[in-house]
């Protein structure tokens, strides 16, 4: 049903994106440990590596493992970056260590609200295991 919904065709006005990009993102969305209110927190205010591992009750999705570690969690960021659905946020003195959502996370999760609290399958997951060790092939 989700995945339905959730496939580039549905972001045929994104010309900025291809659709390879999106459907890396959206993998990606499924497959990480973090629920709507992470996206909707990142949305609107920066939050960094510190602030989510200590909120686990806020921003875990229920049935998924949790992060072991701060630095888990900025990897995570890191990947989410290189993807293109977080970026760095930026001050006065430059970047800092608290993301933010990009056009590109925005316009997905716009578009499937509901993206992020249906999980990824068993292929799915073993897809963005690969995609995760090997990127953007």
């Amino acid at each position: 049903m989700i995945c339905q919904l959730a496939t580039p065709k549905l972001f045929s006005k994104m010309k900025v994106f291809d659709n390879k990009s999106i459907r890396r993102a959206i993998t990606t969305l499924r497959c990480l440990p973090l629920n709507s209110n992470f996206y909707k927190k990142v949305q609107g205010q920066g939050l960094n590596a510190e602030q989510v591992f200590l909120k686990k009750e806020l921003y875990q999705f229920t049935e998924s493992q949790w992060f072991k570690s701060t630095s888990e969690v900025e990897n995570t960021f890191q990947w989410l970056i290189t993807i293109g659905v977080l970026r760095r946020e930026v001050d006065g003195q430059g970047l800092t260590s608290k993301i933010r959502l990009t056009p590109l996370g925005r316009e997905i999760l716009e578009k499937a609200p509901d993206l992020v609290s249906a999980k990824a399958g068993f292929r799915e997951k073993l897809s963005h295991f690969f995609l995760r060790k090997w990127p953007l092939r």
